[in-house]
């Protein structure tokens, strides 16, 4: 129950700490910042398959394929967005 508690309070703190980072961040830098947190989510994305893949109780396959869900959505909406941000710096024929 304690090792509960403490997980909880932690996650609970990262979500403060987290939303606190994401607002001081000015406007023009989220693009860049997003484009450079691919590799991360990359990095969820194998962690989430191998904790998917090991032999572990069935609630911790079902979260490990929903983090698998949302780090893929994740990396494939941050290239979308790097792409068309490249894409202004394109020369126009």
């Amino acid at each position: 129950m304690e090792a509960l508690i403490l997980a909880l309070t932690v996650f609970v703190l990262a979500i403060f700490v987290g939303v606190e980072i994401i607002t001081k961040v000015p406007p023009t830098l989220h693009t860049p910042l997003m484009s450079g947190s691919n590799a991360i989510s990359g990095i969820t994305l194998v962690g989430a398959i191998i904790a998917t893949g090991s032999p572990t109780p069935l609630l911790t396959t079902i979260l490990g394929f929903t983090a698998i869900v949302f780090a893929t959505i994740n990396v494939v909406g941050g290239f979308m967005v790097t792409n068309r941000m490249l894409g202004m710096f394109r020369r126009k024929d």
